[in-house]
């Protein structure tokens, strides 16, 4: 009984799971959500909790409405660009710029700056370790590690969190060979003037 309603769980989950990590997961299954209606029966169904999903949703139409209150732009990229999920990683790692972890060669992960040894989280969908990724929490049990996880590119952190990526006082690890490589090619492309 319970072994079959965590297969049932767990393919549920398929069925949203992203490429890139678990925060597009997690809009993939808000968008199946609203499409059905923002059924209760439907979230049973699919082992997402209602109460959860509910409360995101009203979350986001409170930051739409403070958004026009301040006059700012409501700005999304239509679903069928190729830029759609990109955009939104984009928009991830502006928000959790402060929580990366980077895969080093010896396989395990190092997060940046205070170089904590991690393992993603078995709960996550990712199924290939990424060389960058954002995560929402540090999980310690048995083992260190970071759930909710999303793949991200090292030019995204460079260029949209250059201030916390200062070179001049990162600890020696990988992760900061790989991005004075990054700067330096900014650089050279704003030489270039591109």
């Amino acid at each position: 009984e319970a072994e079959a309603k965590a297969k049932a769980a767990d393919e549920a989950k398929a069925q949203f799971a992203h490429i890139d990590g678990d925060q597009l997961t997690l809009l993939n299954a808000f968008h199946a959500w609203k499409q059905n209606g923002e059924d209760k029966q439907w979230c049973w169904d699919n082992f997402i909790n209602a109460r959860s999903i509910s409360s995101a949703d009203s979350v986001r139409e409170q930051l739409k409405r403070i958004m026009t209150r301040l006059d700012l732009p409501l700005v999304s990229t239509e679903f069928s660009s190729k830029d759609y999920y990109p955009n939104i990683r984009k928009c991830i790692v502006a928000g959790m710029f402060m929580q990366v972890a980077h895969l080093e060669r010896t396989g395990h992960y190092l997060t940046v700056k205070d170089n904590q040894v991690v393992s993603i989280h078995p709960s996550s969908v990712l199924d290939q370790k990424p060389p960058w990724l954002v995560f929402e929490e540090f999980v310690l049990t048995s083992k260190n590690f970071v759930r909710t996880v999303t793949s991200v590119r090292v030019e995204w952190l460079a260029e949209i969190a250059p201030h916390y990526f200062d070179l001049s006082n990162f600890p020696e690890c990988e992760a900061k060979t790989e991005l004075e490589s990054v700067f330096r090619r900014m650089a050279g492309e704003a030489k270039r003037g591109k």
